[in-house]
């Protein structure tokens, strides 16, 4: 069965699997047995003794979810239908409102709204926490159950109670489930430059990137200066599709390693000769919403000066998740099997890639850190590597009573045209 790499029993095989594992790395580990068998203890209690009949298959798959999930913040369980939404996810398609979610303390945390979906157009922001749904409180329940009460017919209502930092109270967003066409590249002629938006990494992304490449190619003609490559508020996703996209802008050189646990799990992959954009000039935008497979990318391209990185410090996310698929029907693992590493042997786990220049979009840059979406906020993340601190660079923000559409876009555009004439203000950076 098909393998994954993100950047979702019964008594008897369920004990059988669990015994092989051990047997694999030790059968003297005589702890482990114990274990099982305090498990097997109050499994049986709580059969037995529970206020309701129980189904063997709801307590074994809480089991799971409970020993998975409380590894990391980006390891689960996946029973068969999840894993099944998630499939779906990967390929291109949901019915729902389009965004990209994180369990917190409880709560349901937003990395990111989806492009054109009906969460970004009511409003939806990077950092809000949805604390019920229809009216109903979703205090503790677990994420797929979130996500599964989020998603529904195309055209059905749907309510959200938000609780966003810069409000004093919680507020309702009420919308309409759509058809969401997940991480679909959109790209458009800006004068003489190619703008192209990635909101995220699924099978169709690196293909989505070389085709807006040669229809703009064909739109600007030789007049074409460079390319803008928008990885704002873009979660991740596969693993292969960073890779790809990476590729596609080098012409040779590491583009990223894994390191697992054991010696023999580093992997490294290379770029092959050629570049699409014929060496034209690259800047990539990020924020606090860039995350994992887009980090692949972002690091990549700085690391080999093949781009110019701008906006503010990326989410942080640097492991790698497979899917694990258990049995027929058995659902899967997505497990964290490996950190990644940029190609100067960079981890930014809980670091974040910094940007070559520092610039806010608004008045981000004055937001306390603990209200940013950061990996290193979340309960139970991989502990970063230690690296040598930097001076926080002075971040560039609108000067005061100027309006811009996108001031982080038109910043790039000047850069790319050798010239600084967008009016901004400079102030040291206490959120970097």
């Amino acid at each position: 069965m098909k393998r994954y790499a993100l950047l979702g029993l019964g008594m008897v095989s369920g004990f059988g699997l669990a015994l092989g594992v051990m047997s694999a790395h030790g059968a003297n580990d005589t702890s482990a047995y114990g274990q099982l068998n305090l498990f097997s203890d109050a499994f049986e209690r709580v059969r037995a003794n529970y206020v309701r009949p129980v189904q063997d298959s709801e307590l074994i798959n809480a089991a799971i979810q409970g020993m998975v999930s409380n590894l990391d913040p980006h390891s689960s369980y996946m029973d068969s239908k999840s894993y099944g939404d998630m499939q779906i996810t990967t390929r291109g398609q949901f019915g729902g409102v389009g965004i990209e979610v994180q369990a917190d303390d409880g709560l349901i945390k937003v990395i990111s709204p989806i492009d054109g979906t009906p969460a970004a157009k009511a409003g939806i922001k990077p950092g809000d926490h949805i604390a019920a749904i229809d009216g109903t409180s979703i205090a503790g329940l677990p994420l797929n159950d979130a996500i599964d009460k989020m998603r529904g017919p195309a055209g059905s209502k749907i309510t959200l109670t938000i609780l966003r930092a810069s409000e004093k109270k919680p507020f309702d967003v009420s919308m309409q489930r759509a058809i969401v066409s997940v991480d679909a590249t959109s790209s458009r002629r800006e004068g003489d430059i190619a703008y192209i938006r990635l909101p995220g990494f699924n099978e169709q992304t690196a293909q989505g990137l070389e085709k807006a490449v040669r229809d703009l190619k064909k739109q600007i003609g030789p007049s074409l200066r460079g390319y803008v490559l928008d990885l704002r508020n873009n979660p991740g996703g596969l693993l292969d599709q960073a890779i790809q996209v990476s590729d596609d802008f080098l012409p040779g050189g590491e583009i990223v390693s894994t390191r697992g646990r054991h010696p023999e799990d580093t992997q490294r992959y290379d770029a092959k000769a050629g570049d699409i954009t014929d060496g034209k000039p690259v800047v990539i935008l990020i924020n606090a919403g860039t995350a994992s497979a887009s980090e692949i990318v972002s690091g990549a391209l700085q690391d080999h000066k093949r781009a110019t990185v701008i906006g503010m410090t990326s989410f942080g996310k640097g492991s790698v998740q497979t899917i694990i698929p258990l049995g027929e029907g058995g659902g899967a693992l997505r497990l964290t099997t490996a950190r990644y590493y940029t190609p100067s042997g960079h981890s930014i786990q809980a670091q974040g890639i910094i940007p070559d220049i520092a610039v806010a979009q608004g008045d981000e840059a004055d937001v306390p850190k603990i209200v940013r979406p950061s990996e290193a906020d979340l309960p139970g993340h991989l502990i970063g590597e230690p690296v040598a601190k930097k001076a926080n660079a002075p971040v560039i923000t609108p000067a005061p009573g100027k309006k811009y559409d996108d001031f982080q876009l038109s910043y790039a555009l000047d850069l790319l045209h050798g010239k600084m004439t967008v009016a901004a203000a400079q102030k040291q950076a206490s959120a970097q």
